[in-house]
């Protein structure tokens, strides 16, 4: 999730946060890697070793391709998409049961969506999103490269078909995946056959749930640096693994979804991207883009998903305006992620837990990121890349538990809510993040142990703010 962590950094330690254009970034914590098994989390998602469905059976997916899901008509076809989407009490939702999980293949495949199939349409199939946030792309303290999975290094269960299956139960359609692939990855960048078969092995989970899948190249370090001086190495790099991940996926169908990076930004620079950041970071995405294309077979036509710089509204708007180049037409998305205010949303230090038209104590709040403000931000999305015919995943957004001043989590719901429905109002995909903490201070959503709700309440406060925004 988010952004980069500080090295060696200690239990403890502050986090920072910049006032980015208009967009608060963040550093977050040092807390070290045992700090989550013991207490509630410091850091929302930690990226090293000692630093800081829609169901099936359900028929509406053919309904919505005669629709056109352009601008105004986004919010019809949503409401149509979202009719009969589960969000209450149990988090039962109506669909035959999951089929028991396969052995894992290097080129699972699956029933095809239509060809005729744009990013346009198929982004109403997949709202709203969960993050299966601090697993995959956790980094742990073995030697590279390793071939036993780091996955429960950062403190979260192992991942099980119990999970996915439960998160689709809850009520939602699509899982983001974040992986880390470096620590499995040869001197020459050749993936690990074992940890290329853990993945594949996760991804049939979801599959099974009936939730389409969106996998990427995380953090995973931090060589992403968007710098000429790493440019070459960084591409090399890139191509080398994303060639391997879409060669072992290339059979599978449109609801297997490939993310290029994830919040590349120079390490610690919050300020605004110069054009030299903006010319490397977009040829990133180009990269991936080519690199994904000339795998073949399915891959030739496959939804990828590229970030705007440190995955910026602002900088989705300037350093982002136009798209790579893609030789199928309508099969892009752009991504960008939200947690504002970052003291409200991130910060477990600070006494903000107030947030909105309902806030009542304004020095328990920041009122400048009230619902104007995030959907005066989402607007810039519409306009700059949905009305374009782009639709736009908000890849990730949550707030904390803070239950110290909000036992009952009213703030924390009501701005997952809000965030959630403007999300979809304006053409966007919110796709929540879940760090797997479910004490105070994280923002998990399922005890992963168990695979069961632990927060029925917020759950179906995202759940419902999707129908909400199709309404809007």
């Amino acid at each position: 999730m988010c952004t980069r962590r500080r090295r060696g950094g200690s239990r403890g330690e502050d986090d920072g946060a910049v006032r980015n254009g208009g967009l608060t970034r963040r550093w977050r914590c040092g807390v070290r890697r045992r700090a989550l098994r013991r207490t509630a989390s410091s850091c929302i998602e930690r990226r090293e070793t000692d630093g800081c469905g829609h169901r099936p059976g359900i028929p509406w997916e053919s309904d919505m391709r005669k629709m056109t899901a352009v601008s105004g008509s986004w919010r019809a076809v949503m409401a149509v998409a979202l009719t009969g989407c589960g969000a209450g009490g149990s988090g039962a939702v109506a669909g035959p049961a999951p089929t028991p999980v396969p052995t894992p293949t290097p080129t699972p495949t699956a029933t095809a969506s239509p060809a005729a199939d744009t990013a346009m349409t198929f982004a109403v199939t997949i709202a709203p999103g969960w993050n299966l946030g601090n697993s995959l792309e956790a980094i742990g303290s073995a030697a590279k490269p390793t071939a036993t999975s780091q996955e429960t290094a950062w403190g979260n269960a192992r991942v099980t078909q119990a999970m996915l299956t439960a998160v689709a139960a809850a009520g939602f359609r699509s899982v983001r995946i974040p992986i880390a692939w470096n620590q499995y990855a040869a001197a020459d960048d050749t993936i690990g056959a074992a940890w290329m078969a853990r993945v594949v092995e996760v991804v049939g989970y979801a599959r099974n749930a009936g939730l389409k899948v969106v996998i990427n190249v995380h953090w995973d370090g931090g060589w992403q640096q968007p710098t000429y001086a790493a440019q070459a190495m960084a591409n090399a790099r890139l191509a080398k693994f994303w060639t391997q991940i879409a060669t072992t996926f290339r059979d599978q169908d449109d609801t297997l979804l490939f993310a290029g990076t994830n919040e590349v930004m120079v390490t610690d620079v919050y300020s605004a991207p110069t054009p030299e950041n903006c010319a490397v970071q977009n040829g990133f995405n180009q990269k991936f883009v080519d690199t994904v294309r000339a795998t073949g077979g399915r891959n030739a036509t496959r939804f990828l998903v590229v970030q705007a710089y440190n995955t910026n509204i602002d900088h989705a708007v300037s350093c982002n305006a136009t798209m790579p180049r893609d030789p199928a037409t309508g099969r892009m998305m752009m991504e960008v992620h939200y947690y504002d205010p970052y003291d409200f949303a991130l910060n477990e230090k600070s006494d903000i837990w107030q947030w909105g038209a309902t806030a009542t104590d304004p020095a328990r709040t920041q009122a400048w990121a009230n619902e104007a403000y995030t959907d005066a931000q989402f607007q810039k999305m519409k306009v700059a890349f949905v009305d374009k015919g782009v639709p736009v995943l908000l890849g990730e957004y949550s707030a904390i538990a803070k239950t110290e001043y909000d036992p009952a989590g009213t703030y924390r719901t009501r701005w997952d809510r809000y965030i959630t429905a403007s999300a979809v109002k304006h053409g966007m995909v919110p796709m929540y993040w879940d760090n797997g903490v479910t004490a105070n201070h994280g923002s998990g959503l399922f005890d992963r142990a168990t695979a069961t709700r632990a927060h029925s309440g917020v759950i179906d406060a995202i759940v419902a703010g999707a129908k909400e925004g199709a309404q809007r």
